[in-house]
C-alpha cells in the first residue's frame, strides 16, 4: 500500500526545462499509480463502512415502525375522552340528535335515496 506521507514535494519551477517537464511526467505517472492503488485499497474499506451505514439505516427504520404500531396500539386501547362515555365524537352526537329531532316532526328517516336511473 502505498504511504501519502512519503510523497515527495516537488518544489514549484516557473520556466521548467524540457527534462524537468518529462521527469514530472513519469512523476505524475508514478504519483496516480500510487493513488490509484491507495483508492482500491481503501474501497474495500469504504465497502464494509457502507454496509454499517445500511444496516444502521435499517436499525433506525425498524425502530421507528416498532415505536409508530406502539403508538397505535396505545391509542386502541386508550379509554375514551372525557365527556361522552360511548366514545362517540362531537359530530356523531349532534348528528344522532338531529335524526331525532326530524323523526320528532314526522321526516324522513336519514337514508340514502336513489337518484340514478335506469336506462330504458
Amino acid at each position: 500500500m502505498a504511504n501519502i506521507k512519503e510523497a515527495k514535494v516537488l518544489p514549484i519551477v516557473e520556466n521548467p526545462t524540457d527534462e524537468q517537464v518529462e521527469v514530472s511526467k513519469e512523476e505524475l505517472t508514478k504519483r496516480r499509480t500510487e493513488i490509484t492503488d491507495y483508492y482500491k485499497e481503501n474501497i474495500k474499506h469504504l465497502k464494509v463502512q457502507l454496509e454499517y451505514e445500511q444496516l444502521l439505516k435499517d436499525i433506525e427504520e425498524t425502530r421507528a415502525q416498532r415505536v409508530q404500531h406502539q403508538m397505535f396500539l396505545a391509542q386502541a386501547m386508550a379509554p375514551p375522552p372525557d365527556g361522552d362515555p360511548s366514545g362517540a365524537t362531537q359530530a356523531a352526537v349532534d348528528f344522532k340528535a338531529m335524526q331525532e329531532e326530524v323523526k320528532a316532526k314526522g321526516g324522513e328517516e336519514f337514508a340514502p335515496k336513489r337518484t340514478m336511473q335506469r336506462p330504458e
